[in-house]
């Protein structure tokens, strides 16, 4: 802010003023940021962008040329980069001039594999070095990366990687979790067989075993130790990541982005939203198949070490995350909000358990942050943390709504909206709205609007995507809420959302009226058609021991109509052992409203597919014991 102050004389004394330039003057704003990090570049831009008001179309930084991995590789010192733990072996740690030779040994094995510019490279990978390695090796020679976690089975893996064909697939042998170790040998063999143009496998040891065995990582690099990192100089636009969907409501999209907007997004989520700089350590509890893995690996751009962490979060006990933080000194943390609620349930009490004093930040996403977690952070965690709740995701690679260091935290509430991102929330006749819930959208061009869909080649899939409700206007497809403070509060997705009677309800609107209720671990509200009308279900995961009694369920029915409305009241309360869940952790509304309605869900897309058909089963045995 001061830098863009004193440049442009201006007057900027707080978080509003500066978004507020930021969506007025998005070239120049753009063009401080690009300055502002320091951003290496062949050809430095004329221009931040060519005709903002083009949604999708507009052209950002036009004659610019640049390197992905180059401007995540800056430091070449004996520091730590990426350090290592699992559930199991030695802790490992590669120092960032290890980390820049094996990018330049693995980069110049790709391209004497024959991998050019523009061709995909697959990682089958856990959360591990190899992983960030081979992803900047792809990207310095211009090919795109691309990921699936290795909890997927082979079918939701081929529904992503047949789609893009991948030239090689760096792909591990094994993985731990929960304490049971997993082989992945099998399902390799099985990708390998059946993906169209691959040419080769690479072997990666999840012990770090640098053994030269044939068809191994070590191998793949060995005769290519000592090279050169050599960084192809690309378009600003040029394709480096494909991240694919959750796939639980149809196929996976396959979704592009550019070098440039990947790099302008993240490095402004993790140097501006996040504080995050060259003294950091950063700590992000994901696998290779999520969003969130990218950002956290962009890090490396501001100078941080990042702590990969690779296992259950919970093993072998609850406070295994928290460990790890007093062990490693992270400074920043990113867990999800269904952690925070395992947390709350195990009477965890990381203040008084753990020492923490490195810890800074906390970042929880991948779902909406309630009140009740906000409370438990600050009572129970740490009363000084600044607790960041992005909203965004892999459609846009990065956020519309995030953190800011320089301003309060509301409990239930997402402190600002993104610099440099125009967002509104439109009522029912596409007007700008405060105070009221409608749909989130962005109303301006920003850098990292994704590239295309691949096998999208007019754009016309994309377009049905994001810009067809509102034309030249990104609807991200939540339904959300604008403060008069400023700050975002997500109600839940828009295609989740509840029409019972005429009237939208948001599901978050209902979880939170049962915030506090410990008899309930998670939960999930779906409409449901039932004797020719609808009703809201409430399915729930009971704490141990406990079981849903008339009384329990008259509670939750008062709680539900004392905090929200009696149209929230659900007509149906069911409980099951678990929820269906999407590839990052996420209750999978949309899945078992479908499954309940009779229609096919795709289970690639979960995590935990065998839960629908139990849910199914007692969702009818509940109505069948109404009706009588």
């Amino acid at each position: 802010m001061k830098d863009v102050a004193r440049n442009r004389k201006l007057e900027l004394p707080d978080y509003e003023s500066i978004w507020q330039y930021s969506v007025d003057q998005p070239n120049a704003f753009w063009t401080d940021l690009w300055n502002f990090l320091g951003i290496r570049a062949e050809q430095s831009p004329r221009v931040a962008v060519e005709d903002v008001q083009a949604l999708p179309g507009a052209r950002w930084f036009p004659g610019a040329r640049l390197n992905f991995a180059e401007n995540l590789l800056r430091r070449t010192d004996e520091g730590d980069a990426i350090v290592f733990r699992s559930e199991e072996g030695p802790r490992r740690t590669l120092s960032w001039s290890a980390l820049l030779a094996q990018v330049a040994s693995c980069a110049s094995a790709l391209e004497r594999a024959g991998v050019n510019p523009g061709d995909r490279v697959a990682g089958y990978l856990p959360n591990m070095p190899e992983a960030v390695v081979a992803m900047l090796a792809t990207t310095a020679i211009g090919a795109v990366w691309c990921a699936c976690s290795p909890d997927y089975g082979v079918p939701a893996c081929l529904d992503r990687l047949r789609q893009v064909e991948p030239k090689v697939l760096f792909a591990g042998d094994r993985y731990a979790y929960a304490g049971r170790e997993h082989a992945l040998g099998p399902n390799v063999a099985e990708l390998a067989a059946q993906l169209p143009g691959l040419m080769r496998v690479v072997t990666v040891p999840y012990d770090g075993n640098a053994s030269a065995s044939a068809g191994s990582y070590a191998e793949f690099i060995a005769a290519h130790a000592g090279a050169t990192p050599m960084y192809r100089q690309l378009p600003f636009d040029h394709p480096a990541l494909i991240l694919f969907t959750s796939g639980t409501t149809g196929t996976p999209k396959c979704v592009v982005h550019g070098a440039g907007g990947t790099l302008l997004q993240t490095l402004k989520e993790q140097v501006l939203h996040t504080d995050v700089g060259e003294n950091d350590r950063l700590l992000s509890i994901t696998t290779t198949g999520w969003m969130v893995w990218n950002m956290m690996v962009s890090a490396l751009g501001a100078g941080a070490t990042i702590v990969l962490y690779d296992g259950s979060p919970l093993h072998p006990e609850a406070a295994r995350v928290f460990d790890l933080v007093d062990e490693e000194q992270v400074t920043a943390l990113r867990i999800a909000p269904k952690l925070i609620d395992e947390y709350r349930a195990a009477g965890l009490r990381p203040a008084r358990s753990h020492q923490l004093g490195s810890l800074r930040c906390l970042m929880a996403g991948g779902a909406p942050l309630l009140a009740h977690h906000c409370r438990y952070v600050y009572d129970e965690i740490k009363a000084d943390v600044h607790l960041l709740s992005p909203a965004g995701g892999t459609d846009i690679m990065g956020s519309l709504a995030t953190g800011s260091p320089i301003s309060p935290v509301y409990p239930g509430e997402i402190q600002v909206r993104s610099l440099g991102m125009k967002v509104d929330v439109y009522d029912a006749n596409a007007r700008p709205t405060v105070g009221e819930t409608g749909e989130l959208v962005c109303t301006q061009a920003f850098p990292s609007v994704p590239l295309r869909f691949w096998s999208d080649p007019d754009g016309e899939r994309l377009r049905t995507a994001y810009f067809s409700v509102y034309p030249n206007v990104w609807r991200h497809g939540d339904w959300a809420r604008i403060t008069p403070r400023g700050g975002v509060i997500i109600e839940g997705r828009a295609d989740a959302t509840l029409n019972v009677n005429g009237v939208r309800i948001g599901t978050s609107e209902i979880y939170r009226a049962l915030e506090g209720i410990r008899e309930i671990r998670d939960c999930a509200a779906v409409e449901h058609r039932a004797g020719g009308g609808a009703e809201i279900a409430l399915f729930v995961m009971l704490a141990p021991d406990v079981q849903l009694k008339p009384d329990l369920a008259a509670s939750l029915r008062d709680a539900i109509r004392r905090h929200a409305t009696p149209r929230h009241v659900p007509g149906l309360i069911v409980a099951v052992a678990d929820l269906p869940r999407s590839s990052n952790g996420k209750v999978a509304e949309v899945a078992i409203r479908d499954a309940l309605a009779g229609k096919p869900s795709p289970a690639g897309g979960l995590l935990n597919p065998e839960t629908l058909p139990d849910l199914i089963a007692s969702a009818h045995a509940a109505c069948s014991q109404r009706s009588a």
